[in-house]
């Protein structure tokens, strides 16, 4: 079993060995980061028990989950927190300046409405920022093949409450385009990441997965973190 600790300790050496590289969770929480405010509305969408807003702590913050025991069990006690479910908002056209998801839209049964509620309510010029794994990563095709999409919990030793089955709808780089496309949302940029710390249960193994690494094709990297923007006027082209 590979725990968060262990996983962590692997990622700081393969970051020291390989310049520039950071887990795609730095390269999301910095993507939000930059957009910050103290004055900015925030949605993170699918907050569970916390994220990002816990590291951010800036702006005017929200958290939506449809499960109400996560958000009784929110880190941040003074989060304002909504239990909704992302294809029905309960916020009027424009709210947000801006809104965030991490290991959500891989769990969408239907990401095409969640997009279009991405979409309205986000203001005009506005931006969605996400973080979702790539289901053509190996991993990722094992794990749709396992009843449920559970593989993750059983081999990282996730807690059963905080794992959900996963159906990666929405996930590859062409289908995420699609979907903000349609959803009048205009792409600034879609970044693949690897990190072979996900297949490092010893050294060994760490080592040959940093080999499996370096020839795995730039599409199949595990992990896709991207940005979009509703635009100001006219229409959005991807």
């Amino acid at each position: 079993m590979l725990t968060l600790d262990r996983q962590e300790s692997y990622r700081r050496r393969y970051a020291a060995a390989n310049e520039g590289w950071q887990p795609a969770s730095h390269l999301y929480r910095d993507r939000v980061a930059g957009h910050l405010t103290p004055a900015t509305r925030w949605l993170d969408l699918g907050c569970g028990r916390g994220g990002v807003v816990e590291e951010l702590r800036i702006g005017r913050a929200v958290g939506a989950d449809p499960d109400s025991a996560s958000l009784r069990a929110h880190r941040l006690p003074d989060l304002a927190r909504v239990c909704a479910r992302a294809e029905a908002l309960p916020w009027p056209d424009g709210t947000f300046d801006l809104v965030c998801c991490s290991w959500v839209l891989e769990h969408l049964p239907s990401p095409a409405p969640v997009f279009a509620e991405v979409a309205r309510v986000l203001r005009p010029g506005g931006h969605f920022v996400f973080l979702t794994p790539n289901a053509r990563h190996p991993l990722l095709v094992l794990n749709r093949l396992l009843r449920g999409g559970r593989l993750v919990g059983r081999l990282y030793g996730r807690d059963a409450a905080d794992t959900f089955p996963a159906l990666y709808r929405a996930n590859t780089p062409e289908r995420l385009r699609s979907l903000l496309r349609c959803a009048g949302l205009e792409a600034v940029g879609l970044w693949l990441v690897g990190d072979p710390t996900y297949l490092a249960f010893g050294e060994i193994a760490f080592r040959l997965a940093c080999g499996l690494e370096r020839v795995t094709p730039a599409s199949w990297r595990v992990h896709i973190v991207g940005e979009a923007r509703r635009p100001i006027s006219g229409t959005s082209k991807i």
